[in-house]
């Protein structure tokens, strides 16, 4: 092992230690890092919904567990094997957290769907600790005029939002709709604003519509007042609705106000997700379509429509994302905590009540 900064025998790390319970502060034995392995003393680390994935046991990760996959901070030791990385630098990491080399996805380069994945904070510790170990090829460069806390979330939420909307089938001037103004949303608009896509931000009351504007949104279209599919077909239809707020009851809703070649990109995470085989009304510029009953599949034949999701993103993607951010000015609102209030912090992100992203602070 190459030469390394001066490290603690044991550091700080918030664990969940039973099933539904809470983050407890435990002691975590300094550990070398193996030849591939970086570790980095954590400057942020965003606390996200899909911590509920370790804290809830929905993927069975074993524990305890160390959560966290929204990680920035500065490497103090190198594996034999780790070239690309040097002690002091900046780095970060995200859900992605280091793939087979070997399975189909890996052979033609798609290490994010890689059968074999590893997932920081889930099947390895993550983040919301003092000191994380990391596989090399997890990692990205991170700049250093950013704040870390700033910067980590773009590393999940960013990244979701940023890299799927620019792999769809889309132009600039075309209408992206924003399903939800929070941790995910209030960084898609200001992504498809700066993408050059007519923004248009969806919620369920007038409370964020200046905030949305704020951020970029051309439009707003408060969901107590109108039928938002509607209005959005009197727009001209979406090309893109991003579909960024957990409920797969609003997705469905929305389906009808996709113009022709529309996509419903799914992102959230959302139980029993249906498709009405319906336009949003009986109205219609096609006589034939007129005709249709309401449970018909025309609608979505006739408008080549179509459902899509997305995963999060390679290191490669993470970085891309963090570039563009920076290019476009693309911020992330955040509240910081410390990592002895982080069952504060995860509280309140469940609970909705932080504006927008949680992140744990060292």
């Amino acid at each position: 092992m190459s030469p390394n900064h001066s490290h603690p025998s044991t550091y700080k790390a918030a664990a969940i230690t039973t099933k539904g319970g809470a983050f407890e502060l435990i002691d975590m034995p300094w550990k070398d890092p193996e030849p591939n392995q970086v570790v980095i003393k954590t400057l942020a680390s965003g606390v996200c919904h899909s911590d509920v994935v370790v804290v809830e046991q929905v993927f069975p990760t074993g524990l305890p567990r160390v959560p966290g996959h929204e990680i920035i901070g500065t490497v103090v030791a190198l594996g034999s094997n780790v070239t690309q990385w040097k002690l002091g630098q900046r780095l970060g990491a995200g859900w992605h957290g280091g793939h087979c080399f070997e399975c189909a996805s890996c052979r033609k380069g798609d290490f994010v769907t890689c059968s074999n994945a590893n997932i920081n904070g889930v099947v390895t510790d993550g983040g919301h600790a003092e000191y994380v170990t990391l596989r090399q090829e997890a990692c990205l460069s991170i700049p250093e005029d950013i704040d870390p806390a700033e910067a980590a979330p773009l590393l999940c939420a960013g990244v979701t939002t940023f890299n799927s909307l620019r792999n769809m089938d889309i132009h600039p001037g075309e209408i992206v709709a924003i399903q939800g103004v929070g941790g995910l949303g209030h960084l898609a608009i200001q992504f498809s604003r700066a993408m050059g896509y007519r923004t248009v931000a969806l919620s369920t009351s007038a409370d964020k519509e200046a905030l949305a504007k704020q951020l970029g949104a051309h439009e707003y279209i408060d969901g107590s007042k109108v039928n938002q599919a509607e209005a959005l077909k009197k727009l001209g239809g979406a090309k893109v609705i991003l579909g960024v707020a957990p409920s797969a009851k609003a997705m469905e809703s929305l389906i009808g106000g996709l113009a022709v070649d529309g996509q419903l990109l799914v992102l959230a995470i959302a139980e029993d997700l249906t498709i009405p085989m319906r336009t949003s009304s009986r109205s219609s510029t096609s006589k034939a379509h007129s005709l249709m009953p309401l449970a018909h599949t025309v609608p979505l034949i006739g408008g080549r429509l179509s459902i899509r999701g997305w995963p999060v993103g390679s290191p490669q993607e993470e970085e891309d994302t963090v570039k563009f951010a920076q290019l476009a000015g693309v911020t992330t609102m955040v509240e910081k905590f410390p990592l002895e209030k982080i069952n504060d912090a995860y509280q309140l992100m469940m609970a909705n009540k932080t504006r927008f992203r949680a992140v744990v602070t060292f």
